[in-house]
């Protein structure tokens, strides 16, 4: 009973903690203040989380485990093209934990930053995924004549840059459009018989 309810309290503060980051950035939230949106003391909160970096971390990897039902991207789900359009359908209809998870990508890249060997060890993770998924899709070869692991950056880059983009000006950026265009690219031309 103990532990399911900490559990509870570590998914309050990762939650709380997400939507601080979402409103000021990662350098901005203070521990301060994600305490308080729980009903903690900043004290209380570091009994759950001991530092802002764990802090992060966690949020980082709640936010993945939503993206994938809580397994590997593509092993375990078994992904497809079409399971990648209905996700960025799903994210399109969650623009806070789209920004936020944005915002911190953005962050990361800076020496130092708490985020960089997350995002550096999830970007390995999701061009192999991705290339999988392309080897699963087209075979060795996609009608570019592209192989699975040179299109994989370039899907990665797209389904990313896509959100950039469509944050800044979602009524001019149709983001689940635009990707169901990116899919018809990799594709190819539709043989006719």
């Amino acid at each position: 009973m103990v532990r399911a309810r900490s559990e509870e309290r570590r998914e309050e503060i990762v939650l709380a903690a997400l939507e601080v980051i979402a409103e000021r950035g990662y350098r901005g939230a203070a521990l301060a203040t994600v305490a308080e949106r729980v009903g903690l003391t900043q004290q209380g909160l570091l009994h759950y989380f001991p530092t802002k970096e764990a802090l992060l971390v966690a949020v980082l990897e709640e936010r993945d485990r939503w993206d994938t039902g809580g397994g590997s991207r593509v092993s375990a789900g078994g992904w497809r093209l079409d399971l990648l359009d209905s996700l960025v359908e799903y994210n399109a209809m969650r623009p806070g934990i789209v920004q936020t998870f944005s915002a911190l990508l953005g962050e990361s890249v800076t020496e130092g930053h708490p985020a960089r060997a997350f995002f550096t060890d999830r970007y390995e993770q999701v061009r192999r995924e991705m290339a999988s998924l392309l080897h699963a899709e087209f075979g060795d070869r996609l009608p570019s004549g592209l192989t699975p692991e040179q299109a994989a950056p370039l899907l990665t880059a797209v389904m990313d840059g896509l959100q950039y983009q469509w944050l800044l000006a979602p009524e001019s950026v149709d983001m689940p459009a635009a990707f169901r265009s990116f899919l018809t690219l990799l594709r190819g031309p539709e043989t006719h018989p």
